[in-house]
């Protein structure tokens, strides 16, 4: 995680996971309120995508695409790329995620904990260069994998907070933030570098889907919703609401911080 500075739908459809239908059409309208939470085996099939993804993307990039400036402020290309590593590391043993923590708290000054805890990840790998760190991830995110799906049961249930979003449990974090976090460091990265980025209906549909569902639930209000690209879909909330349509992948800075939002939009998610 980083910090970073209308036409009517009527059809309302039963599928809830923001994928194409048997007919590989896509569903006309989803009520957010039945879009289904992730799951734990589900998590870690878009975990492993998402990471295969992202190292896919990173082994793409030359040399003077490492010190182009991304949309988190103080990172450029090679700096968030090691942030995954390092923060892969923290999500392949708890212990080391409770190390990273405590450590990161004290680099945080004041500031939110996962800014210090960012830090850390950049301090400890302040010599690496981008190469190397791309050269690790595949080891990193194959262990990432496991750790997350074995984090202790007591552990899942503390809670944690985050501004502008509120209150969410560990558990939450591991199963579904951090493939967030992955995806959209991902959409930084492209865009940074000029790069298109790969999008399918089934998996970056269903993570987006997800994150429809989860800023629906946090603000409570009505909206119709129409989100354009590959991994788009129409979704509404009750009736007589905001009327927004974008693209998907904008929709997601957007809610992300990486946009000002208005109204609704102001609403944001944890990523």
């Amino acid at each position: 995680m980083a910090s970073t500075d209308h036409e009517e739908l009527t059809v309302t459809a039963t599928m809830t996971t923001g994928s194409l239908d048997e007919n590989g059409a896509r569903p006309t309208t989803i009520d957010a309120q039945t879009i289904v939470p992730i799951s734990r085996d589900e998590s870690t099939e878009l975990a492993t995508t998402e990471y295969a993804r992202f190292t896919e993307l990173v082994r793409q990039l030359q040399t003077d695409d490492f010190s182009k400036p991304t949309d988190c402020p103080a990172w450029d290309v090679r700096t968030m790329i090691v942030h995954q590593v390092g923060a892969g590391e923290g999500h392949a043993r708890w212990t080391e995620f409770l190390r990273q923590f405590i450590l990161g708290m004290r680099l945080a000054k004041g500031r939110e904990p996962v800014d210090g805890l960012n830090d850390f990840h950049l301090s400890e790998r302040a010599d690496w260069s981008a190469e190397k760190a791309i050269a690790a991830l595949p080891g990193v995110q194959a262990r990432a994998v496991i750790g997350r799906r074995r984090f202790p049961a007591p552990l899942r249930l503390i809670p944690i907070s985050a501004p502008g979003v509120g209150r969410f449990s560990l558990g939450f974090l591991f199963d579904v933030v951090l493939t967030r976090d992955t995806w959209i460091h991902r959409v930084d990265i492209c865009r940074a570098t000029g790069r298109e980025m790969t999008l399918s209906a089934d998996h970056d549909g269903r993570i987006i889907a997800d994150v429809v569902a989860d800023w629906a639930r946090r603000h409570g209000r009505s909206f119709e919703l129409e989100l354009s690209g590959a991994a788009g879909g129409s979704y509404r909330q009750g009736s007589g609401g905001d009327q927004i349509r974008m693209d998907a992948v904008d929709f997601c800075r957007t809610i992300s911080g990486r946009e000002k939002g208005a109204g609704l939009l102001a609403q944001q998610v944890v990523w």
